[in-house]
């Protein structure tokens, strides 16, 4: 997902002094692993606001609640996969073999899973509770997608949009789900089950791009880059 300037949904208010964003900061870092540790039920957010070393009132301003918290934790897991995401579309990934393209995007997302395990431990725990994390995640995919689609595109015009959008939704959802489900299980199952997914991404990739290669579209390409 996209950084988004705007306050995430659930805070009361958006840090601006550099105090201020150290001390959310310090907060959600606090309440991460005391969510994994803990359990979500159990942590209180005055135990957040002690272990955080800050006074409770603080916490408040931004956050009226351990939902809130939670929100505000997936959107910032939401701009870090997005970073990573971004990452893997520039113009060196752009004259990858398409084999070679899809293991970087298998092994980032699921690289992402492992520097992150709050992500899995903390929403298993609350997913039937805290029914705003999914227009969280639904926001964040849809904006996944859409730089897919846009990044597929310039690869070659042979495609409708339609078809580029189409072809995004399906890797974004599928990959995302596999993996994710692939948490649950053990190793080296889960490797072999991200080989697996590898697999399925490429075969699927390849009814479009039969040679296997993503050439750019140079002429797209310029326009791009000029506009």
């Amino acid at each position: 997902m996209a950084t988004n300037s705007s306050k995430p949904s659930g805070m009361r208010r958006q840090p601006r002094q550099a105090r201020s964003q150290e001390r959310v900061k310090q907060i959600l870092d606090v309440a991460e692993q005391m969510f994994i540790s803990e359990g979500y039920d159990a942590t209180t957010t005055n135990a957040i606001a002690a272990r955080a070393k800050v006074p409770i009132g603080s916490l408040y301003q931004f956050f009226p609640d351990k939902a809130a918290i939670v929100q505000a934790l997936t959107m910032r897991y939401m701009e870090l996969l997005h970073q990573r995401f971004a990452s893997l579309h520039t113009s060196e990934t752009a004259v990858l073999p398409l084999s070679s393209y899809v293991d970087r995007v298998i092994d980032a997302t699921d690289q992402f899973f492992t520097d992150h395990p709050g992500y899995y431990a903390i929403f298993m725990q609350v997913q039937n509770k805290i029914p705003e994390l999914e227009a969280i995640e639904t926001a964040a995919d849809a904006q996944l997608i859409h730089e897919l689609a846009t990044f597929l595109s310039l690869r070659t015009s042979n495609l409708e949009q339609a078809n580029y959008e189409a072809i995004a939704f399906v890797l974004v959802k599928a990959i995302g789900t596999l993996l994710w489900l692939a948490l649950s299980q053990e190793q080296p199952f889960r490797q072999q089950l991200a080989i697996e997914t590898k697999r399925l991404t490429l075969s699927y990739l390849q009814s479009y791009f039969p040679s296997g290669e993503m050439p750019p579209n140079t002429s797209r390409q310029r326009t791009e880059e000029s506009s």
